[in-house]
């Protein structure tokens, strides 16, 4: 059964979403992000992607000490993702109580890096983000395009031994126009031995569902539980 990652993307110290990664078109939704991680935990649910905005703008990781305390007052697994760049990085975000870490931009930019924390951490620790708009990746908090297929990148680390792919269409990503059910049926059929999570557009119950039919792992829920177009209640047949 697919499991539910509720995601909390912080950015000024507050929960927000953006539209298509654009941080001209952001909705804040909480103050406070442990509000929302706290009623995430005492709903259930069990995992929680946590995303330092901030940290991506800004190359470097930012909000380290919401994480620490998100991880100290819930029992949340954790992956972290947002500005990790270089080894100190990983080191904080552990550190600071993230169960695993998600990195993109570097895995792009400096993939011996990426597979030197693969060998260092162990493949449960590293999940690779692969963002896409229109079929390439995109770095650099989804601002810059680079040449990279998403099919060759994510084969790439595919054979440098990746078991955990987080893949996010931005061109749906805070639409709540439903997920790129297409692009994940690829994705699934191409990497049927990954555990693939799918990320952006999920606006109801029935995407979920959708994609549970697919064969994906996980899926990303944003705005949507914000906005309570899919509410806990929903998700209670998923929760193991």
């Amino acid at each position: 059964m697919i499991e539910i990652i509720p995601s909390i993307d912080i950015l000024d110290g507050r929960c927000v979403r953006l539209e298509r990664g654009d941080f001209r078109r952001q909705t804040i939704f909480y103050d406070d992000p442990l509000e929302m991680a706290l009623f995430i935990h005492d709903h259930g649910l069990k995992r929680l992607h946590l995303v330092d905005l901030d940290g991506a703008k800004k190359g470097k990781i930012v909000n380290h000490s919401i994480l620490e305390k998100i991880s100290g007052k819930t029992g949340l697994i954790i992956d972290f993702g947002g500005g990790i760049k270089q080894d100190s990085d990983v080191e904080i975000a552990f550190r600071s109580g993230a169960t695993m870490i998600t990195v993109g931009t570097v895995a792009a930019r400096d993939p011996a890096r990426v597979v030197r924390w693969l060998q260092l951490y162990g493949p449960e620790k590293i999940i690779l983000g692969a963002d896409v708009r229109n079929g390439k990746i995109t770095v650099n908090a989804w601002r810059d395009l680079t040449v990279y297929d998403i099919f060759d990148f994510i084969n790439q680390y595919k054979m440098a031994g990746i078991h955990h792919v987080m893949c996010t269409d931005i061109n749906r990503d805070g639409m709540m126009q439903g997920p790129s059910i297409n692009l994940y049926r690829q994705l699934r059929s191409r990497f049927n031995d990954i555990r693939l999570i799918a990320s952006g557009g999920i606006a109801v119950l029935s995407d979920i569902e959708n994609l549970d039919k697919i064969g994906m792992d996980g899926a990303i829920i944003g705005r949507a539980l914000y906005e309570q177009t899919i509410t806990f209640d929903d998700l209670k047949k998923f929760l193991i």
